[in-house]
């Protein structure tokens, strides 16, 4: 099957952030719903991804080699709103963090973003295996590995023109 340009790159973005989700990939590609990507992946990639047992969205090896995008278990790629929460969460042996305080220390290190994408950035990190949540009286973040231990590969963001 000869994939399209658009879904050469769009296999490369679900190669490049697998585990994923219907909303990363739909705020990545910049589509309307959930349902928009299921119905492209369906349609146009159906043989280069699958679900795994907890319903994320992963490629199949054929998928990786196909875009020629390294997959090790040593580097995580991941949108820039998700290496610079990296940068700033509590490390695993400290104080977890609400959402509210990982924004606010994005806002401290000079970085604008609202809450959503923060809690969202959180999620995809949990789902990666590099954040745990630690459950109060609200979720609260923390690295589930020391920060030298992770290879960041920071992705290009396609929304921003800086």
């Amino acid at each position: 099957m000869t994939l399209s340009e658009e879904a050469t790159e769009r296999l490369a973005d679900l190669v490049s952030l697998q585990p994923t989700k219907n909303g990363e990939l739909q705020r990545r590609w910049g589509l309307d719903s959930g349902s928009e990507v299921h119905q492209y992946l369906e349609s146009e990639l159906q043989e280069y991804y699958y679900r795994d047992e907890d319903s994320l969205i992963r490629a199949t090896p054929e998928a990786a080699e196909l875009v020629g995008v390294e997959t090790d278990d040593d580097t995580v790629r991941v949108p820039p709103l998700q290496a610079r929460i990296v940068g700033v969460l509590a490390g695993p042996d400290e104080e977890p963090q609400s959402v509210v305080a990982v924004l606010h220390a994005l806002e401290d290190a000079g970085e604008a973003t609202d809450v959503e994408a923060v809690r969202s950035g959180l999620r995809s990190l949990k789902d990666k295996g590099i954040v745990s949540v630690v459950r109060k009286t609200v979720p609260t973040f923390r690295l589930a590995v020391d920060r030298d231990a992770i290879g960041i590969e920071v992705l290009e963001d396609p929304a921003r023109t800086d």
